[in-house]
C-alpha cells in the first residue's frame, strides 16, 4: 500500500510528497506535510497518532486491527485533530456499507445476515477491518452486539441458528486484494450484495481524497470522521 501511494501521490499534480516513514524510523518528517496517510500496522497506530497530535496534522488511518484501547485513544485524539478513521476507503466499499444498511432496513429482522471476506494469504488479522464494519452496520441495524452477538465461523454443533447474530467467515489465499459479500437470506430467496477490489489504488486514492477533504472541506477542524463523511453519505 505505502508503494501504490507513492505512485498514486506522484500521477496527481495537485499533491506534493513531504516524506515516507519506515518502521523504525524517525517520525520528523511529520512536521513538513498537511496530511499523514498511515498504511503500515495497528502497532504502528499509537506512535504516529501521539506525533500528530503533537504537531496538529490530519491523520488518514488506513490500518486495521486496533482494540478497544486504542480505538479509544484515536477517539480521544480527535478532539485536538481531524482523524479520518475507516476500515476502507473505496469508493465502491463505502457505496457497499451504505447499501447494506439500506438493505437490512427494508428486510427487517426475516433475513438472517451474514459476511464473507477473502484476502491474500498474508493478512494478518481477520475478520478484515471491512468486514467487521459491515457486520457492526448490519448489528447496528438490528440492535445487536459485535463482541457479544457475532459468530467468527462455525465448528462443531453449534445448533441452529439464532435471529439474534451475524455471521462473519474469513478466507484466506493467494493475492486476493480484496472481496467482501454481504449475504440476506430468508425462506424462498436471498441478496447479495459483493465488492471486489482488483487494485490496491482504490483504496489509495480514496485514503488521499480523505486527506483532501480534511484540509479543504473541514478546514482541518477536529473531530472522528470515517469515508462515509467525506463521501457525503450519512
Amino acid at each position: 500500500m505505502g508503494l501504490t501511494l507513492l505512485r498514486c501521490v506522484e500521477e496527481d499534480p495537485s499533491l506534493a510528497l513531504a516524506g515516507t516513514i519506515d518502521a523504525g524510523e524517525s517520525l520528523d518528517e511529520i512536521a513538513a506535510c498537511d496530511a499523514v496517510i498511515d498504511f503500515s500496522h495497528a502497532e504502528a497506530t499509537s506512535r504516529v497518532l501521539e506525533k500528530c497530535v503533537e504537531l496538529g496534522k490530519i491523520l488518514v488511518i488506513g490500518t486495521t486491527g486496533h482494540n478497544n484501547e486504542l480505538r479509544d485513544r484515536i477517539a480521544a485524539a480527535s478532539v485536538t485533530i481531524p482523524v479520518i478513521f475507516s476500515p476502507n476507503y473505496s469508493v465502491g466499499v463505502n457505496t457497499l456499507f451504505w447499501l447494506t444498511r439500506k438493505a437490512a432496513e427494508i428486510l427487517g429482522p426475516d433475513y438472517d445476515a451474514e459476511v464473507i471476506e477473502i484476502h491474500h494469504r498474508l493478512k494478518k488479522d481477520a475478520p478484515s477491518g471491512t468486514a467487521r464494519r459491515l457486520v457492526e452496520v448490519l448489528d447496528e441495524v438490528k440492535g445487536l452486539d459485535y463482541d457479544r452477538d457475532t459468530r467468527h465461523g462455525r465448528v462443531g454443533m453449534p445448533g441452529e441458528r439464532t435471529r439474534g447474530e451475524v455471521g462473519v467467515h474469513a478466507v484466506r489465499g493467494g493475492d486476493v486484494v480484496g472481496d467482501h459479500t454481504v449475504l440476506l437470506a430468508a425462506p424462498g430467496e436471498r441478496i447479495e450484495l459483493i465488492h471486489r477490489a482488483s487494485s490496491r489504488e482504490t483504496f489509495a486514492r480514496g485514503a488521499l481524497r480523505a486527506a483532501l477533504w480534511a484540509r479543504d472541506t473541514r478546514k482541518n477542524q477536529p473531530g472522528l470522521y470515517d469515508m462515509q463523511d467525506v463521501l457525503g453519505l450519512h
